[in-house]
């Protein structure tokens, strides 16, 4: 699994292998702009950037250390967190809907709405079993058109199910813990709709946050600008309240 998350290219030939859509790359890729990734070490939306041309090839037999993606025109970002035990046995929470900004996650929904949950538990199914994985997996999807294409894989606990700690049966750290200790899973269902901010740069007013409702985690990180510094967890998700703790939440951006 690290081997396959920790390479962009591993990773699409992965999801190819296992018949799971995803972004045309390399020779694929006939529509310009596109996204040229280096293939290790990106995240938050670093290790990336856009062309307007086909790259060159690399020089002699020297394997290139980037990969070619298409644009992909979804009409939202979605993640599945899933949890696959020491015997096998799975549990998904439900899908989340995310919103980036350069880059960087900046809010989490769950559960999604109108989102095709068994889709993406059968395309994580299948790279669960594949990698023979035990705890917690991220799939990040592309949702177009009501079709999911796959992202990206992350084989960890992850920031856009971080609101499971209050928003779930079972958090996804727990159920992590009780996978590779060989436990029984415990529940993934959703308390209900729950919204997260994350907290980005600078901190908001404490106070501010706890009067609406809002439940807050602080990484204990100094702040600098594009920082992930904590987040917030909204149980009470009604959009008046979402509204009134996200405008807390922007003017640290």
């Amino acid at each position: 699994a690290l081997e396959a998350s920790q390479d962009r290219l591993l990773e699409k030939q992965l999801f190819r292998r296992l018949g799971i859509p995803t972004a045309p790359i390399d020779e694929e890729v006939t529509s310009f702009p596109a996204l040229l990734k280096d293939r290790r070490l990106g995240y938050d939306g670093k290790g990336q950037r856009l062309v307007k041309t086909r790259p060159g090839p690399a020089p002699g037999h020297v394997q290139s250390e980037h990969v070619l993606e298409g644009l992909v025109p979804f009409d939202r970002e979605l993640s599945l967190i899933a949890v696959r035990g020491a015997g096998a046995e799975t549990a998904f929470y439900p899908l989340i809907e995310n919103v980036h900004s350069e880059g960087i996650l900046r809010s989490s929904r769950s559960p999604a709405a109108h989102a095709p949950q068994m889709v993406a538990e059968d395309y994580a199914t299948r790279l669960l079993d594949e990698l023979g994985y035990v705890g917690v997996l991220a799939l990040e999807l592309f949702d177009v058109g009501g079709e999911l294409l796959a992202n990206e894989l992350a084989p960890r606990v992850h920031n856009t199910g971080h609101w499971t700690i209050e928003g779930a049966e079972t958090s996804q750290f727990e159920n992590h813990l009780r996978a590779i200790l060989g436990f029984p899973l415990g529940s993934t269902a959703a308390r209900d709709e729950v919204v997260m901010l994350n907290l980005i740069g600078e901190l908001p007013d404490p106070a501010a946050l706890l009067a609406h409702g809002a439940r807050l985690h602080l990484y204990g990180k100094e702040p600098r600008p594009g920082r992930k510094l904590g987040h917030v967890t909204l149980l009470d998700s009604t959009p008046e309240t979402v509204r009134a703790v996200n405008d807390l939440v922007s003017k640290q951006h």
